[in-house]
């Protein structure tokens, strides 16, 4: 069954999705879209060298999600307030090094991902030779809060979703 089905909850996503898109039950959409569902993460497969992620803990995944959503909004007005209001000799982009115990390189992804749709971060790179983040804020008044924020509020939890042997 794993041979022909590997990834049996992104099958039965991809062909939800299909359906939705297609707003369409009739037996030809369903049958159209589970060949879709089977036939996409088999072909694919050879594009995931790790394979797929096993996530540990999908409630924590959904809070972390729902975390960022609420921060990426709060973002959007406070540098949308910054770049309508604010004095251009008063900002402070600062670039600031965080240290990460995140080893997964699909915790890694998503870390890259949350931080870069985040309006007024950029994820710059994983500094060579460390594991140490270089990150770009576009206005900085306190680096420890960074640091303390991305450890606690998304590193941390991606470790408990990602890092579970």
């Amino acid at each position: 069954m794993k041979k022909w089905l590997p990834f049996p909850w992104l099958s039965g996503l991809l062909l939800l999705l299909w359906l939705v898109l297609n707003q369409s039950l009739a037996p030809a959409q369903v049958l159209l879209g589970a060949v879709v569902a089977v036939a996409a993460p088999l072909l694919t497969r050879s594009l995931q060298p790790l394979g797929y992620p096993r996530i540990s803990r999908p409630a924590a995944m959904v809070r972390l999600l729902s975390m960022a959503l609420r921060e990426i909004v709060r973002s959007c007005f406070n540098v949308g307030r910054i770049i309508l209001f604010a004095k251009a000799d008063g900002l402070n982009s600062q670039f600031i090094r965080i240290p990460l115990d995140l080893q997964s390189p699909f915790g890694l992804a998503l870390l890259s991902c949350l931080i870069n749709s985040t309006p007024g971060t950029v994820w710059v790179e994983i500094l060579p030779g460390t594991h140490t983040l270089s990150l770009h804020v576009f206005d900085l008044h306190d680096e420890q809060w960074w640091v303390d924020t991305i450890k606690t509020r998304y590193e941390k939890p991606l470790i408990d979703i990602f890092d579970q042997e």
